[in-house]
């Protein structure tokens, strides 16, 4: 991620919309990403000003005609610091901008802050993004907490961790998942243990 160029998911992410919605509303043009090379791989990257309209499409917009969409999105892109965007045509449609910029602004706040606390060292876990200074991978927590486990749950079992680390765990997976096959993780399905060593009293 760099500043003001998201892949889809980082988007998916940050909008909080789903990535097959992003990725429909790329393919039908409604959105255009720019295209970037990357060895073989073309990655298509999107603006801030896009991840905007896309928290809109989350809002509502999404079930507007296609063409006042279209006017949305031209819109945003053309005034990127726009606050509210009256549609024409002689409706009395008014979109509001700041509070989903707003929200996009914190979700990529947020964001920046969960990659400074991941690393992926190839000596750790196999390259396993996992939380800096643990042996913890994110993937896991992640998976814990949409298994439904409490903050408190996952903490007692790994006291290395914060209540900041669990909470940031799921945008991470969604922002950066993993390709290829999953990883054999034959813990990642136990619950949390915390191990404690005591002495044996002398007789």
């Amino acid at each position: 991620m760099t500043k003001d160029s998201y892949t889809p998911a980082q988007a998916s992410a940050v909008a909080k919309l789903s990535l097959k919605a992003v990725n429909k509303l790329i393919d039908g043009h409604l959105i255009r990403p720019r295209m970037m090379r990357r060895g073989r791989e073309t990655q298509r990257l999107l603006s801030s000003e896009q991840l905007v309209y896309l928290r809109l499409e989350a809002e509502g917009v999404r079930l507007l005609p296609l063409a006042t969409r279209r006017e949305v999105a031209r819109a945003l892109v053309s005034e990127p610091d726009i606050n509210t965007i009256v549609l024409s045509g002689g409706s009395a449609l008014v979109i509001e901008v700041k509070n989903a910029r707003r929200e996009v602004e914190q979700g990529l706040k947020r964001l920046r802050k969960v990659q400074r606390m991941v690393v992926s060292d190839p000596e750790i876990m196999r390259g396993t993004p996992v939380f800096q200074g643990t042996r913890i991978p994110v993937d896991l927590v992640a998976e814990m907490v949409a298994q439904g486990a409490t903050a408190g749950e996952i903490l007692e079992g790994y006291p290395a961790l914060s209540r900041e680390h669990v909470e940031l765990a799921p945008l991470y997976m969604m922002a950066f998942p993993r390709r290829g096959r999953p990883a054999q993780r034959p813990w990642a399905k136990q619950k949390p243990v915390r191990v404690t060593h005591q002495r044996r009293a002398v007789a």
